[in-house]
């Protein structure tokens, strides 16, 4: 008698999925995307530290930030069209040669005792604009690597590989600008490039599907069009805006950490790192991601979940409490990062990815940009409790007139992905 084969259940997973590092493209592609993310953190602290070596002012620190910012932003949008038009592959080869090739001229400027501000704002904003052609390109190519049920695994990895850097770097950057100064943070970022560079170059071809007829045409205005026609993927934008816009209050934490803690730079640090520690718990433990089929629900509640936690530290004046909450928060982005990651890779047509993740590039970007302006204002009208707690608030509040509102959100499904 023949037995019926029983479909394969999901494996129970605690920690992150290791599943899609059996692909060997994309386990190079991830290898060497960390190193170069780390190597890329420690270049953007010793370029803010050369440049209040030679200001001595926080405002020119702080344009740093801004020279970074608008291309990001501008070539965020362009680099998305360019990547639905070219090989992809060819693309994040040569932006990451060109953002290594920026490296080397800021070790060489050190080298040679050549220290402008000017100078390091230009080189601030070509690495914004090699990031926003390397990023959507990047992105664009994962669902050609793996199978659209490792797409959350994989995305998972990533935010390891986003918060690992994001910790680590800053840390090895202020190391080695203190006993090997500017020049060898800069030339060690240059070398970590050729991870990702090789990586890169080992890929196969990834022009994106009907290149030839797309060959010239792709256009930021189509991608747009595009997106005014996919409610599920314009909700994935609309829920990061909610938590990035309303309850995004890193701006006040030089304040919070003064008027309710009585601390000093030492205690913003300590906030700054318990968001980042909760991101990086909610990557190692991402392993019952994969069993999720209800993204647009997971989304829906992992951000209500950043809010709620916002709300809660703006209530709280015990700073350990304020760090569980903010780690809370910290974790539940994580999660919401990689539903809307793996959301808008599997619902997106391949010639549109590009352009699509350049939008992801620009909210990404923008929004905690803009959050910062709206905390910091509503704090100088109120008071940062009522900026905090009324922001996190907000966020839920939003969330939920915008599940309302487009109800098969929080229906759609991941074996059967609809924009």
């Amino acid at each position: 008698m023949t037995r019926t084969a029983e479909p394969t259940r999901p494996k129970r997973r605690i920690f992150a999925d290791l599943t899609p590092l059996a692909s060997v493209d994309y386990r190079r592609l991830w290898i060497g995307g960390t190193i170069s993310w780390v190597g890329q953190a420690m270049t953007a602290l010793a370029i803010s530290l050369q440049v209040y070596d030679i200001t001595r002012s926080s405002f020119s620190v702080g344009l740093v930030g801004l020279f970074s910012l608008v291309p990001l932003v501008v070539f965020g949008l362009y680099g998305g069209a360019i990547a639905d038009t070219v090989d992809r592959r060819k693309l994040g080869l040569y932006s990451s040669l060109g953002a290594a090739a920026l490296s080397v001229a800021l070790a060489g400027a050190a080298l040679l005792d050549y220290h402008r501000v000017w100078f390091l704002y230009a080189i601030v904003a070509l690495q914004a604009v090699c990031g926003a052609l390397t990023g959507p390109a990047r992105s664009a190519m994962i669902p050609r690597l793996l199978p659209a049920e490792q797409l959350p695994a994989a995305n998972a990895l990533n935010s390891v590989t986003m918060t690992f850097g994001t910790m680590v770097g800053p840390a090895l950057g202020g190391l080695i600008v203190a006993f090997g100064g500017y020049q060898a943070a800069y030339l060690i970022d240059a070398v970590t490039f050729s991870a990702a560079l090789y990586a890169m170059w080992r890929l196969p071809s990834m022009k994106p599907d009907r290149a030839d007829e797309a060959r010239g045409r792709a256009s930021v205005v189509d991608g747009l069009r595009f997106l005014g026609t996919r409610p599920n993927i314009r909700m994935t934008f609309f829920t990061d805006m909610a938590a990035m816009v309303l309850a995004q209050p890193k701006a006040l934490f030089p304040a919070i950490a003064v008027l309710w803690y009585g601390g000093d730079a030492k205690t913003v640090g300590l906030m700054v790192a318990a968001i980042a520690a909760g991101a990086l718990l909610g990557g190692l433990f991402s392993g019952w991601q994969g069993r999720i089929r209800r993204h647009g629900l997971a989304i829906l509640l992992s951000v209500a979940g950043w809010g709620a936690a916002m709300a809660a530290f703006g209530l709280t004046r015990n700073l350990w409490l304020g760090l569980f909450f903010l780690a809370l928060a910290g974790c539940a982005d994580t999660v919401s990062m990689v539903f809307r990651t793996t959301m808008l890779q599997a619902a997106t047509p391949d010639e549109m990815r590009g352009r699509l993740q350049g939008v992801f590039i620009v909210v990404v970007a923008g929004g905690p940009r803009l959050g910062d302006f709206l905390a910091g204002t509503a704090a100088d009208l109120t008071s940062p409790a009522v900026a905090v707690t009324g922001g996190g608030l907000a966020c839920v509040l939003v969330l939920c007139l915008l599940a309302l509102r487009w109800r098969n959100f929080a229906r759609y499904d991941a074996r059967s992905p609809q924009a």
